[in-house]
């Protein structure tokens, strides 16, 4: 029995938008000092954050740098500062892209940024607890979320329980550097 050409589209259109979300889905894998953290991002709801991202990982940007914040009961965050505390040089500024329909959830991955919401560059967050008061609302920007966690997460959590220093401006600096090896794209 032949269907018709347009009822065939629907169809097969209806196939790809149902797998589309696996099959589209970017990973990255962190190769840190204490483990391996996969992260699958998502292009569809933080398209320019996701692209950003994936730039910084494909130009090599966070090999070598190291995890500079770390508050148990909130996130870990990385990408900016090198073992001796200098900063690394990146791109300009990113638009904000919160209020996409993803949360600030544990293992939620997020873009850092300053009080100027457009300032978000190559620094990023993973969240260890649900940190709702991070999503946009009618009185703050928010902050993009445009991944989570999908392998490692106990690598996180043990990253999470390193104890921490006061070194120069960095308030919540490990006291273990925790050193990101290798940003590499998976998928």
């Amino acid at each position: 029995m032949k269907l018709p050409t347009r009822m065939l589209l629907q169809t097969l259109t209806a196939a790809l938008l149902a797998t589309g979300a696996t099959a589209w889905a970017q990973k990255v894998r962190l190769a840190t000092s204490q483990g391996d953290i996969v992260l699958e991002l998502n292009a569809e709801k933080a398209p320019k954050t996701t692209a950003n991202f994936l730039q910084y990982v494909r130009d090599g940007h966070y090999n070598g740098l190291i995890f500079h914040r770390v508050i148990n009961g909130f996130m870990v965050q990385g990408g900016g500062y090198k073992p001796d505390l200098s900063e690394k040089s990146t791109r300009p500024p990113i638009p904000l892209e919160s209020g996409n329909g993803l949360s600030n959830l544990r293992g939620s991955i997020a873009m850092a940024r300053t009080n100027d919401p457009n300032s978000a560059t190559a620094q990023f967050f993973i969240n260890v607890v649900d940190n709702l008061r991070l999503d946009k609302s009618e009185t703050r920007d928010g902050y993009a979320v445009f991944g989570k966690v999908v392998e490692g997460m106990e690598v996180v959590d043990k990253i999470k329980e390193l104890p921490t220093r006061v070194e120069g401006m960095q308030q919540n600096l490990p006291v273990t550097t925790v050193t990101i090896r290798k940003a590499t794209v998976e998928k």
